[in-house]
């Protein structure tokens, strides 16, 4: 497992709970009380609450070709005292819950500039019920606003990640589009970090993903990422702190809790029938 380097929890929450932007602080509030009773350090960031904008943008076929094999594509462009700022990050996801199949997909893409490769082991609470914990593995590349029209069709996509081309079995000249159309707005504040001890320190977000076309909240997210140079270096004793603490984030706040689904999963499916996927 050395080379996963970070490890990310995630709580999702229900969208109603953010009716207006205090909700950040009162939620975070909450975390911050529990936090003691697991030997958890927290730290509230100085504009913790500083709220930051982007727009989240998903692109697949009309059938969900790389969805349906596992892969995310995925635009985020940063607004700025509300204009876009000119750089864009474009994210190629494959995520597995077997870490074997999520590590032996080579996402590295065949185009010129920096490409970051991160692979991540995801926690999330169980699909039915609170204060469980399950994982998904996750394979990225983040790109830096490449000269890549994503509308250009999948033979385009698959030519700069040709590692679709093999786990797709899709039409070539198939159609590359945004996913329901549905533009999402993401609102997040950079709240602060959880310290577990023995060096696991994890940043933490709340965000809430919104309709742009009308404002409706979509979902809300609670997140706390660590990363480490080393997997199997890490203490036993703060992994399992930690993971004590997610658990009782999800059952000391039931109320905030959306269990069942992941962000990604609630696009693709708006105002439509589930539809299936590899998110375990």
């Amino acid at each position: 497992m050395d080379d996963i380097h970070y490890r990310e929890y995630k709580i999702l929450l229900r969208p109603e709970r953010f009716f207006d932007p205090h909700q950040f602080e009162v939620y975070w509030h909450k975390l911050c009380l529990i936090a003691p009773e697991f030997k958890v350090g927290v730290s509230t960031n100085k504009d913790g609450f500083k709220r930051q904008v982007r727009e989240v943008l998903f692109y697949d076929t009309p059938d969900y070709d790389l969805y349906r094999n596992a892969f995310i594509l995925r635009k985020r462009t940063f607004y700025t005292d509300g204009w876009p700022e000119p750089e864009h990050e474009l994210t190629l996801k494959f995520r597995h819950p077997e870490l074997a199949v999520a590590a032996a997909v080579d996402v590295v893409p065949h185009l010129s500039g920096a490409a970051d490769i991160k692979f991540k082991e995801e926690l999330l609470p169980l699909k039915d019920s609170l204060g469980g914990v399950r994982s998904l593995y996750s394979h990225n590349c983040v790109l830096l606003s490449p000269g890549l029209v994503l509308d250009a069709g999948l033979e385009r996509i698959t030519s700069v990640f040709p590692e679709l081309a093999e786990h797709c079995p899709a039409d070539k000249a198939a159609t590359i589009s945004l996913v329901n159309n549905l533009p999402v707005e993401e609102v997040q504040v950079n709240v602060g970090s959880f310290d577990f001890g023995h060096g696991l320190i994890a940043k933490a977000t709340i965000a809430v993903w919104r309709d742009r076309a009308t404002e409706s909240s979509i979902i809300g997210e609670f997140a706390f990422q660590a990363k480490f140079d080393r997997y199997d270096a890490l203490s036993a004793k703060a992994l399992a702190r930690s993971e004590e603490f997610f658990k009782a984030a999800q059952t000391r706040a039931p109320e905030w809790v959306k269990l069942g689904a992941t962000k990604t999963a609630l696009v693709y499916n708006f105002g439509k029938q589930l539809v299936a996927s590899h998110e375990g």
